[in-house]
């Protein structure tokens, strides 16, 4: 889709934090777009949800025979819920700050088969289309067992059609993955950012990889122009899906659930504070909106960018959304943060959290892999760079004056913060060495 030329004249003058942008300097965004009313504005029911995750139920017995990682899950793709006391001290004590409340950690680095929260919408969406088009063709019905879409019949069906996706690594990971398991023939559009193991990882599933020596936006906008000029071929958009935005929006189920087992309440004075890294933003904008489907008002949610890539931030903040992007104000989107590293946001995710969202905040590279190394010393947990994106947040909320404006006393004694990770476990152990002895070297900022 060509973009509109952006009028950049007077930005800085109508929203000062850009100049602050500008210098890479990590700043903090409260939404003054929020409103109390719009609940009925989420692009996504209840129900829709309800609908994906039996969906998502339907193929476990097809996920637990080809992704073995699964079986002890019976195919069920989860990630578990963490309390990570260890690190809530170490954060208080390097802030001097004290984090009242809990802090969790919703673990999507441990998310099978993808090792990254872009699990929950790639999956999604890829078995969605293959269910539609094998109950289309009088291959399967909803009652069927659906391990039988791993039979080499199914695979020859499904070997007609084409699957493609621009991403800057996880996401292509996911769909990749999904695409390759049932027979699709895949193909990944890699924006220059993208990791090398991520591409060869892909590769060694017989997916193709087509690289682009550019940002995120050209890698999708290629993947889309090839699709739309090849037969059976369908492209999954993560800059407008809606399914997408559904299967990440399942999260919220699962989560609630967790939380139950674990005896935690979330009300009015019990608040969930959720803090999730951000890209283009489908994952944390349909996270978000399935908790808000929910728990309601009792759901509080800031997206975390690095300094390099706040493209959300801007697209909300100037209401301009899609038609800004970070290189219109000077910002080179250099990042170590891959799975963030993008510079024009998703206009139908921007619009459908901008009445919701709290705010959003940025955070240095160097923060990124000095928290990495933290979290693992302290919690033995192995994350990647973008994944800590949202570990300072209950700080930066209470820095801002937002916990204090916003709850009582008590209520922010009985918060529930929850940090989202979002990639990791699958990092190879070389390069997981390399970024943990960087961390160790920046530790104390």
């Amino acid at each position: 889709m060509k973009q509109e030329k952006v009028n950049k004249e007077n930005l800085e003058a109508q929203w000062p934090l850009i100049e602050a942008m500008k210098d890479s300097r990590e700043v903090t965004w409260i939404n003054d777009h929020k409103r109390k009313d719009q609940a009925g504005a989420l692009p996504i029911t209840i129900e829709e949800m309800y609908e994906a995750d039996a969906r998502l139920r339907r193929f476990a017995p097809f996920l637990a025979s080809v992704f073995p990682e699964t079986a002890e899950a019976e195919g069920i793709i989860e990630s578990p819920l963490l309390e990570i006391a260890h690190m809530k001290k170490a954060l208080e004590q390097q802030h001097g700050q004290p984090i009242q409340g809990r802090l969790l950690l919703k673990a999507d680095h441990l998310l099978p088969v993808a090792g990254s929260v872009k699990a929950r919408g790639g999956m999604y969406e890829v078995l969605k289309h293959a269910e539609q088009l094998a109950i289309h063709h009088g291959l399967l019905t909803t009652e069927d067992d659906y391990s039988k879409l791993s039979s080499e019949k199914m695979r020859t069906f499904f070997s007609d059609y084409s699957l493609s996706v621009g991403s800057t690594g996880n996401l292509g990971l996911s769909i990749g993955m999904t695409g390759a398991a049932l027979g699709f023939q895949t193909t990944v559009h890699m924006s220059a950012d993208a990791k090398e193991w991520k591409k060869q990882r892909l590769r060694d599933r017989g997916v193709q990889v087509m690289e682009y020596a550019d940002d995120y936006s050209r890698a999708v906008e290629e993947g889309r122009k090839l699709s739309e000029e090849t037969n059976n071929s369908f492209f999954i958009d993560d800059e407008h899906s809606k399914e997408l935005f559904i299967g990440y929006s399942t999260a919220a189920l699962r989560l609630e659930k967790q939380l139950k087992e674990k005896k935690i309440s979330i009300d009015a004075n019990h608040p969930l504070i959720v803090y999730l890294p951000c890209g283009v933003g489908g994952a944390p904008g349909g996270i978000f909106a399935g908790l808000k489907r929910v728990f309601g008002d009792h759901v509080y949610g800031f997206f975390a960018e690095p300094v390099q890539a706040p493209c959300m931030l801007l697209g909300l903040m100037t209401g301009l959304h899609d038609q800004i992007a970070v290189q219109d104000i000077g910002i080179e989107l250099k990042t170590d943060a891959d799975g963030l590293a993008v510079g024009r946001p998703s206009s139908f995710v921007g619009k459908a959290i901008e009445s919701h969202l709290d705010g959003i905040f940025t955070v240095t590279d160097d923060k990124l892999f000095a928290y990495l190394h933290q979290l693992f010393t302290l919690e033995e947990e192995k994350l990647e760079p973008s994944a800590l994106a949202g570990l300072e947040g209950p700080v930066r909320a209470e820095m801002s004056g937002w916990l204090e404006q916003h709850f009582t006393a008590s209520q922010r004694e009985g918060a529930v913060h929850l940090v989202w990770s979002t990639g990791g476990s699958l990092v190879p152990e070389k390069e997981m060495a390399a970024m943990l002895k960087k961390g160790e070297q920046l530790n104390g900022l």
